[in-house]
């Protein structure tokens, strides 16, 4: 059964009553992975190997898989799984190919502006493990780097007690075409990538899902790499009478399965619905071969919400700014202009938030914490730098020189007034025309030529 909050009536803060303390507030944790951040950045691969048997109880002796066994694995997959993972490598790369904007170029009034987009160097990728493996995450890293133009991608992924990594997760790999893949898990993965070993050398980008200590250490090393606020799975599912409750449980319990730390919520107008929904929970779980990991995430972050109408449900929503919002009721193109904070909304009964994490072509890197507030999906663009390329002739600087010596006077950076002062005056005009000789004047007292 869900915990139900009832905020019929309410007019205090939605925010407070609502959202949950992010795992940045939790100082134990925080110094943790600050300890392991500082330490794989000192020691490098002997810091590696010490976590590996510390946290995964694994003894890992060479980190990087051998490019043959991502080969293997391909080849020995079943067909309905490589068929699976070639059809959503089809439906992701579309859709990030579709994200791809041609340059964009800006005149006005002699200045020539140029906007050209340049691939980071290097991607490091971050699979979770442990509870279970993660080939759509590949996927889903990997693709919109290849799109981007990154030239290498790496990637980390948990071992298992015998040092394996699993076969599906190193069969989407060699599908999408990874450079590398190492055998290292957790917040020291997230470091390795962020600051490199002697194993593995350093990214430029450090993205990918993982549980509160790969949250934690993203933040950590955020000052020096970008990277994501992909964390623990969250879903708010927004219903009304006009969608089967067993429908809306089974979605919280697909995002539950993930493991501790989640989010799932039901946020409705209708206390019957909340019933039918708590009802239904309880029915499927009796069923759910991960029943303990749904249970472990449904008492700390299970919720049904009851609120007076679809608009304060919005609020609530909004509030909450989730990782999956999904739509369930009989209105829901009336409730996406409503949606403001969420990392994807799916629309109505046969949309369920697993299309989302597999084949629609979306990306399921999605913000959490509340950081949809600001964050948006991984797309090609967390692969590319905007670069600016602007170019003026004289008649435009002169044009703008007296508003730069304006704004430069007022802030007091005398030097970026002389900037265009030496190149507009009219004896700097004159030599400006003789550039091309071999020969140039010494510059007079004033630093004019």
């Amino acid at each position: 059964m869900l915990a139900r909050l009832d905020l019929r009536g309410f007019t205090g803060d939605l925010i407070a009553a609502v959202a949950r303390r992010p795992a940045a507030d939790d100082t134990e944790k925080v110094a943790a992975v600050g300890e392991i951040v500082r330490t794989v950045r000192a020691q490098g691969d002997a810091a590696l190997r010490d976590y590996t048997a510390r946290f995964d109880d694994c003894t890992v002796d060479e980190l990087r898989v051998p490019p043959a066994d991502l080969k293997t694995a391909l080849e020995s997959i079943p067909t309905e799984l490589r068929d699976a993972l070639e059809y959503a490598r089809a439906e992701i790369t579309a859709y990030h190919e579709a994200q791809v904007v041609p340059e964009i170029v800006h005149e006005r009034d002699g200045v020539h502006i140029r906007e050209v987009m340049v691939p980071v160097d290097r991607a490091g990728c971050y699979v979770p493990g442990g509870r279970a493996s993660y080939p759509s995450t590949v996927l889903m890293t990997t693709i919109p780097a290849r799109v981007a133009g990154v030239p290498e991608v790496a990637l980390c992924v948990p071992p298992a007690v015998d040092g394996s990594v699993p076969e599906a997760t190193l069969a989407a790999a060699q599908l999408v075409g990874v450079d590398e893949v190492y055998r290292v898990g957790g917040a020291q993965a997230i470091a390795a990538l962020a600051y490199g070993t002697e194993s593995i050398r350093a990214a430029d980008v450090v993205y990918g899902p993982g549980n509160e200590y790969v949250a934690l250490a993203k933040r950590a090393v955020a000052a020096d790499v970008a990277t994501d606020y992909a964390g623990p799975s969250e879903i708010v599912a927004v219903a009304d009478t006009t969608v089967r409750a067993d429908l809306v449980a089974i979605d919280l319990l697909a995002q539950a399965e993930h493991g501790p730390g989640g989010h799932v919520v039901l946020v409705t107008w209708d206390e019957g619905v909340a019933d039918a929904v708590d009802a239904a929970v309880d029915a499927l779980l009796a069923e759910a071969p991960r029943r303990e990991d749904i249970e472990s995430t449904l008492a700390t972050g299970g919720r049904s919400v009851l609120v007076d109408d679809v608009e304060q449900a919005l609020a609530v929503a909004n509030a909450i700014a989730p990782e999956h919002l999904e739509l369930l009721t009989a209105d829901v193109e009336n409730l996406v202009p409503l949606v403001r904070n969420a990392g994807a909304v799916f629309c109505g009964p046969w949309t369920p938030t697993v299309v989302g994490d597999y084949v629609a072509g979306t990306n399921h890197m999605l913000p959490t914490d509340r950081a949809a507030r600001f964050a948006s999906a991984l797309r090609v663009d967390s692969f590319l730098k905007h670069v600016h390329i602007v170019t003026m002739d004289e008649p435009a600087l002169r044009r703008v020189a007296r508003h730069i010596q304006a704004l430069a006077a007022v802030e007091g950076l005398d030097e970026h007034a002389r900037s265009v002062t030496l190149r507009t005056s009219e004896t700097q005009r004159s030599a400006g025309r003789a550039t091309g000789s071999a020969k140039r004047s010494r510059p007079d007292k004033e630093g004019q030529p």
